[in-house]
């Protein structure tokens, strides 16, 4: 990176170095989810605490930075329509190995570069660990993108290491601070929940389970 403080901060390049070695680490796991540090091989318990709490009729989700695909699964079997994108192709791959037979458009996409076709679509958005995995200076370009994914009255259900301000963790991942995951609040977005847990690990001292609704056209 540029080291030069007056010269403007290349987004492309950040964006392409935060983002090129997926591809590599997916490969290299020669299809062993065992060797995948975030894959838990089920759903993340948050968002099937969401998906039981849900009436009324499916509704178009997507999960965003879809890894394995087991999330998306969940949101499949509980009658959403689902699309799930990822960086890498090599996740896109093995995803669609995994859940063979599901009705799931796993899609490789760049967060920061989304097709038009994904904007303002889904009734629900589901991120995990997405962000934390991005530098700082990425942080609120990706939000925003994350954001442009929601219908009007959309729910956005974001889970996330997290850290008080005056902790320091060595990432990647990075945890967000309390601020930074709220500021869905400045893309539109109304805060409907925002619950806090300890998380004693090498990544962070917190967890975060965030609920957040799209504001409504006039």
């Amino acid at each position: 990176m540029n080291s030069d403080k007056n010269s403007p901060y290349d987004y492309e390049r950040a964006q392409k170095e935060a983002t090129v070695w997926f591809d590599t680490y997916y490969k290299d796991a020669s299809r062993s989810v065992e060797k995948v540090a975030w894959a838990q091989n089920s759903v993340n318990p948050f968002l099937q605490e969401y998906i039981d709490s849900c009436q009324g009729t499916p509704a178009k989700a997507i999960v965003v930075g879809s890894g394995l695909g087991d999330d998306a699964f969940a949101l499949y079997m509980a009658g959403f329509e689902v699309t799930a994108i990822d960086i890498s192709a090599e996740a896109i791959a093995w995803s669609k190995e995994r859940f063979d037979g599901a009705d799931i458009d796993f899609m490789v996409a760049d967060l920061f570069d989304l097709p038009a076709t994904l904007v303002g679509q889904f009734d629900l958005v589901f991120e995990a660990f997405t962000l934390q995995s991005l530098p700082l200076a990425l942080r609120d370009r990706a939000i925003t993108a994350v954001a442009s994914l929601m219908k009007p009255s959309a729910h956005l259900l974001a889970v996330s290491h997290a850290k008080l301000d005056d902790e320091s963790f060595q990432g990647p991942p990075w945890p967000l601070t309390f601020n930074e995951l709220r500021l869905f609040t400045m893309k539109g977005c109304q805060e409907l929940e925002f619950s806090i847990f300890a998380n004693d690990s090498e990544h962070s001292s917190l967890k975060v389970r965030a609920l957040f609704q799209k504001e409504s056209e006039l």
